[in-house]
């Protein structure tokens, strides 16, 4: 509990009583290795604190080589199909644990207790909100202003962990290149 307090310590002072409320409507969650989540075409009802772990989201496809990773989190971020959160229909891609991960998960309803509730909930959640929406933006300012390689090597100098604990044919998704593309870069690199 005292990594999310930490987090969001740093976005609002909480008082005692709203951090009692708060942590009363958190679940902790332990998702195994590998294991999917949340599958596609399920409404996602959880926001989630990654306490430890990896988790990618993607678009499955019927041959699993196509599947288009589109994002990585990581301990100390929040984690969601947050367009299915917000608007509670199904979601059009799933979520993955790539390392045994714990959550701290708080359900929609009882985020909207919080929101009601709570003195601090509502700005909670707009700043956490927008931390994830300039995340979504730099991905996407990436993907049009950045060859493959200063993709690849932007990525590794943001999160140098990536390379020990995600296969290379997600990371080769995630930039928007084949895993032949990908080794190339890995060779020019080298």
């Amino acid at each position: 509990m005292q990594q999310i307090k930490t987090y969001l310590e740093e976005i609002a002072t909480i008082s005692e009583a709203d951090w009692a409320f708060f942590t009363s409507k958190l679940q902790r969650r332990v998702i195994p290795k590998k294991a999917i989540f949340l599958k596609l075409h399920a409404v996602e009802n959880y926001i989630s604190f990654i306490e430890t772990g990896i988790v990618r989201l993607f678009i499955p496809k019927a041959e699993p080589e196509k599947e288009i990773t589109f994002g990585f989190s990581f301990t100390n971020q929040f984690v969601s199909a947050y367009d299915s959160f917000l608007t509670q229909t199904p979601s059009a891609y799933q979520l993955q644990a790539l390392t045994e991960t714990k959550l701290l998960s708080i359900s929609y309803a009882d985020l909207q207790a919080v929101y009601q509730t709570t003195a601090i909930g509502n700005l909670i959640g707009r700043l956490t909100a927008e931390r994830l929406f300039l995340l979504k933006s730099k991905r996407e300012q990436y993907l049009l202003n950045l060859t493959a390689e200063e993709r690849y090597l932007k990525l590794f100098q943001e999160r140098p962990e990536l390379l020990q604990d995600i296969p290379l044919k997600y990371i080769s998704s995630y930039i928007g290149v084949t895993p032949q593309a990908l080794s190339r870069i890995r060779k020019r690199i080298k």
